[in-house]
């Protein structure tokens, strides 16, 4: 028996510490307030302590650290998107995730595995080598390969799929990757924790008290912070934080949805996704294949599951994996993904003096987790907005100066 796990067993008393504080009272000033537990929030939370030295700091929670979209997504994590804003950005994410189990002293299952984004028309052919060139420019490894390449990476696959759409080839990004995504909350949370930064679980924001222009305090169910700067980072809840200080943003809330099979010997590695079968799949650590589609089409801020959405993602994967009829559906579930016009995120600064807006990130929240983290933090510390996030600012929409993702950022993830 391994000595860690013998010492477990004969301690009477636990012997490793609390993977993160658990403060009884909230103090009554905090130099900064993060709204959202999820990765984004406590993520910047860690580089604020770590980079800039910024440790009176409260994570407020309404729920359960991680609860919401950060322990319901798919955990896909790559970089091969279309415009020179997000590749950039995602790639400076890709490089910190490959080094983060070892910073965060926590095994994260990060697992490089190659990510096939099928094209099954030849427009759809075209956009995948706009982005191989695209992502080649900004030194990210993508290429396109044709059905045999995806047929050598996955033999199971039917490149016919059932005569519905076949496929002719695919975007491949050998980066392509995924991870445990509960574990990477945790991690953030405990070293936001060790440099002195206060979360506060069931605790949730019912207010923001906004005088000359300005963030003046935080109202919760336990009582009300003041504080001058304000970091909002809650995924589908953004509206309801926004509309406490009287900000519009272009944002709409659909719910998202994904499922996981019963666990199997290993046999899909890479990543597969198709945005004309709306699907996408991987394997994980444990052999359950998780998979997603596309958004529902309503506007709901709500993460109830359907069985509509069970069958028609189940029809998709038995176009491409005919062999799965069998298999079982273990769980299925849903987030709240707050889309944009353009499928950018919202980051930076507002009209509000002190408020923070990192938002808007609708199926591909996920990946951005250590990136986001790093640029927001840099963001509040400093209160100018990072370069990385220039081209993801609020008053992008009041100039009409979008940065396109629709392409690469819908069912891609």
């Amino acid at each position: 028996m391994p000595w860690r796990l013998l010492r477990f067993a004969l301690s009477r008393k636990y012997p490793e510490p609390r993977m993160f504080g658990a403060p009884r009272d909230l103090k009554r000033h905090y130099d900064v307030v993060i709204i959202g537990g999820g990765g984004h929030g406590v993520a910047a939370a860690y580089y604020l302590a770590r980079d800039h030295g910024i440790t009176d700091v409260a994570v407020l929670e309404k729920g359960y650290l991680g609860g919401g979209n950060t322990g319901r997504n798919t955990t896909i994590i790559r970089s091969n998107y279309l415009t020179p804003e997000g590749v950039q950005f995602y790639d400076a994410s890709v490089r910190i995730w490959q080094q983060l189990s070892e910073e965060l002293r926590l095994n994260l299952f990060y697992s490089t595995r190659g990510h096939f984004t099928l094209a099954h028309t030849d427009a759809a052919m075209r956009t995948m080598r706009w982005r191989a060139e695209v992502n080649k420019h900004y030194g990210v490894e993508s290429e396109v390969v044709d059905a045999t390449g995806v047929k050598q990476a996955c033999p199971q696959i039917d490149l016919s799929c059932g005569g519905h759409a076949p496929i002719l080839g695919a975007l491949y990004h050998a980066p392509g990757a995924i991870a445990r995504h509960d574990a990477v909350a945790w991690g953030y949370a405990r070293g936001a924790c060790e440099r002195g930064v206060q979360i506060h679980q069931q605790t949730q924001v019912t207010g923001i008290d906004v005088a000359g222009g300005r963030v003046r305090a935080v109202r919760t169910n336990r009582g009300t912070i003041e504080t001058g700067k304000v970091l909002s980072a809650v995924a589908g809840y953004t509206p309801r934080v926004t509309d406490m200080v009287g900000l519009r943003t272009p944002i709409v809330v659909h719910p998202l949805q994904a499922m996981v099979s019963e666990p199997m010997k290993p046999w899909l590695d890479p990543i597969l996704v198709s945005g004309s079968l709306h699907v996408y799949v991987s394997q994980s650590a444990r052999g359950e294949l998780v998979m997603g589609a596309s958004l529902d089409p309503y506007e709901v801020q709500s993460t109830r599951s359907t069985l509509d959405f069970v069958e028609g993602l189940s029809a998709h994967m038995l176009d491409m994996f005919p062999f799965l009829s069998n298999v079982k559906v273990m769980r299925q579930w849903a987030g709240m993904a707050d889309m944009t016009p353009d499928f950018a995120p919202i980051m930076g600064r507002t009209e509000v003096d002190g408020f923070y807006l990192d938002a808007g990130w609708g199926t591909w929240g996920f990946k951005a987790t250590p990136i986001s983290g790093k640029t927001m933090a840099r963001t509040v510390a400093t209160d100018r907005n990072d370069p990385l996030i220039t081209g993801f600012s609020l008053e992008r929409f009041r100039r009409y100066a979008l940065t396109g993702e629709k392409g690469a950022a819908s069912v891609g993830h």
